[in-house]
């Protein structure tokens, strides 16, 4: 008797790969296989996916470019989605008469960043040392530097995977907050509309060459997530200098390390192992709790099979 993921192997055919290795789907690259790979170019095939997910009960995740994604290294008993080549448009205004920009999901925030500041649209110049994409930005309202994406988003237009609706969502609808949004799994972000000002494309341009430098000099390169944790108390309480206070910079086990450049960050090593990577970040959270009292919330998405429960 064939599985559900043998049948939807064979329902989608050309579409997906089997077994295929996660690793190069996020910065971390560690992880295990996902049981079906898909990389879709065109919403119909997105919905083509979705609907013998749904139909099989298989278990579905969208993926940008893996910045803020963390895969186990057990094979993920599930379809894994990337977005192509309909997600990386971008319409950036070149007359003063309009401020609006629209941005695919798949396109990256740095990306996003440039392009409007060489024009002397202001306000998305934080985004430059944020490795995500729009789409992910979006669902965690991802932010840097005294900004974040709800600060200039209008609206979203929004794919649901569960029931395969497509709708144009208000900023107001999307639950916004520090590191979140209401947005349920199954919610995949097709593209979005920012409002941005008019200003000097040099100051602009100056203002991501400072933020560049500063990320340079304070955050590693390397197989990273970006910060690990949400900050317990934004504006006044960092992750990092509780970490820091507990004297966790540089703590290790097996492939993965707290990073001694800056203690919100843990890296991986080349070919290394997630299950380090989680253990660091239990390890992390528990000695802070001890120590400081504070409940630690990952930014990080892990991706597992769900277990399932008798």
């Amino acid at each position: 008797m064939k599985t559900k993921l043998e049948i939807a192997a064979e329902a989608l055919g050309d579409l997906a790969q089997r077994h295929f290795p996660v690793a190069s789907l996020t910065t971390y690259k560690v992880g295990g296989t996902a049981a079906l790979f898909c990389r879709v170019d065109e919403l119909s095939t997105l919905r083509k996916v979705s609907a013998v997910s749904q139909e099989l009960s298989v278990e579905m995740v969208v993926i940008g470019r893996g910045s803020n994604s963390l895969f186990c290294d057990a094979e993920f008993e599930g379809v894994v989605v990337q977005l192509g080549e309909f997600a990386q448009h971008v319409d950036v205004p070149t007359s003063s008469e309009n401020s609006r920009v629209i941005a695919g999901s798949g396109v990256a925030l740095p990306v996003l960043a440039r392009r409007t500041a060489a024009v002397g649209l202001r306000g998305f110049e934080w985004a430059v040392g944020v490795p995500g994409t729009i789409g992910g930005a979006i669902k965690m309202n991802a932010g840097g530097h005294g900004s974040d994406i709800a600060g200039s988003l209008v609206s979203a237009r929004i794919f649901s995977s569960r029931t395969g609706e497509l709708h144009e969502i208000e900023k107001s609808e999307l639950g916004l907050r520090f590191r979140g949004s209401s947005l349920p799994d199954d919610a995949v972000v097709i593209d979005a509309v920012f409002e941005l000002a008019w200003g000097d494309s040099r100051d602009a341009l100056k203002v991501i060459d400072e933020i560049v430098k500063w990320r340079r000099e304070n955050q590693p390169g390397g197989q990273n997530a970006g910060s690990v944790f949400v900050n317990p108390v934004p504006g006044e309480i960092a992750a990092g200098e509780l970490i820091d206070r507990c004297g966790l910079r540089g703590f290790r086990i097996g492939t993965a390390e707290v990073s001694m450049k800056h203690a919100n960050f843990i890296q991986a090593d080349p070919g290394g192992r997630a299950s380090d990577v989680i253990a660091v970040m239990d390890h992390v959270k528990k000695v802070v709790k001890q120590e400081c009292g504070y409940d630690l919330r990952s930014e990080v998405r892990l991706i597992e099979s769900k277990k399932e429960t008798a």
